[in-house]
């Protein structure tokens, strides 16, 4: 059975090792957990087509994994079950942001996320190897190729939105998934049901560049997340005039959903909002050289877009929210080693 943090210790049946790592996990912070066999994901196929229409955008590393991607045995060779985890993120709401900030999506408030599961994950896999000593085991965080998500629904963890997300009944979308890999074999929990999400499509109609352009299907040339996080170079003028003022990510399609109401905040501190991240003040991430802008953003997400990528989305957020201090900002940055930098800037005070 899957289950959710929160319930008591004392009603788990110990009876199988498949219930003894659920109540593990459940120890060490996870609010849910499920297990699932090593099969090809569900939706390989579609994954096949959506790259050959390019939806990936420039993210060719899926291309690249994209046979991997056919079997978790690319993962671990032998591999028979998949532990999958979730980890609730959900914590305080977003502050409003002011002329010269910019919003950062919830689930990069906190410590990194790969920090926050891996560690998690180790504690599982010691008891799956005090169990099973000789038994191969792999804790994996969205860095292998693996449908984390396909398994997590095979393990009964939530169904697929329309917004392509994970969705728990309880949880809404708001949590990360990790999973271990195993040789061993386990008990597996019922699949999830198929999607919940019935007549809505407010995720679809609140999508502020289409990015949602059907049901259960996202363009990545078109995500303000792909562009934010993913991309490389220079943003499109569309892209530019639709960002607001998202610094990095965005959550539209998740603060819509109606799964999304009334979810239980995490007392977890690594998922916390630190300091100065809810919201960013993106005048003064001019300031910052890079040894003094890796100190401050390392252990976050925010270090996926580099210093490069993030002052150049904050050149197109002092644009769209123009203010006499953003503009000096902008000037500054007209002087900045980094000719990424460079450009963004120019474009901006254009």
């Amino acid at each position: 059975m899957t289950f959710l943090a929160g319930e008591k210790s004392e009603i788990v049946p110990y009876s199988n090792l498949s219930s003894l790592l659920k109540a593990e996990a459940r120890r060490v912070g996870f609010a849910l957990a499920g297990v699932c066999r090593a099969e090809p994901p569900a939706t390989w196929e579609y994954l096949r087509q959506w790259l050959d229409e390019g939806c990936a955008a420039e993210m060719h590393y899926l291309r690249d994994r994209r046979d991997a991607l056919a079997h978790p045995r690319s993962v671990l060779p032998g591999v028979r079950s998949l532990v999958m985890v979730g980890l609730n993120y959900t914590s305080a709401e977003p502050n409003p942001a002011r002329p010269g900030q910019g919003r950062v999506a919830r689930y990069a408030w906190g410590t990194d996320y790969h920090t926050l599961v891996r560690r998690r994950l180790r504690r599982l896999e010691e008891v799956l190897l005090r169990e099973r000593p000789a038994a191969a085991v792999r804790g994996v965080v969205d860095t292998a190729p693996l449908l984390e998500r396909d398994f997590a629904h095979a393990a009964g963890l939530g169904w697929f939105g329309k917004n392509t997300m994970l969705i728990n009944e309880t949880l809404g979308s708001r949590f990360f998934i990790g999973a271990i890999l195993t040789d061993v074999e386990l008990e597996p929990d019922p699949p999830a049901a198929d999607s919940r999400c019935g007549n809505c499509t407010a995720c679809l109609e609140a999508c502020p560049t289409g990015a949602l352009s059907a049901p259960f299907r996202l363009d990545a040339r078109k995500c303000l997340n792909y562009w934010t996080i993913e991309a490389k170079g220079p943003l499109p003028s569309e892209i530019r005039a639709r960002l607001g003022d998202r610094l990095f990510g965005c959550d539209v399609c998740g603060d819509v959903c109606p799964f999304n109401r009334n979810v239980r905040g995490s007392d977890d501190p690594g998922v916390q909002p630190r300091e100065g991240l809810n919201p960013v003040d993106v005048i003064e991430l001019f300031s910052l050289d890079e040894p003094t802008f890796r100190t401050r953003f390392r252990e976050t997400p925010l270090w996926r877009a580099k210093r490069a990528g993030l002052l150049r989305n904050a050149a197109a957020v002092l644009a769209n929210r123009p203010t006499p201090e953003g503009l000096a900002a902008l000037r500054r940055g007209l002087n900045d080693a980094d000719p990424e930098v460079r450009a963004a800037c120019a474009t901006a005070i254009k």
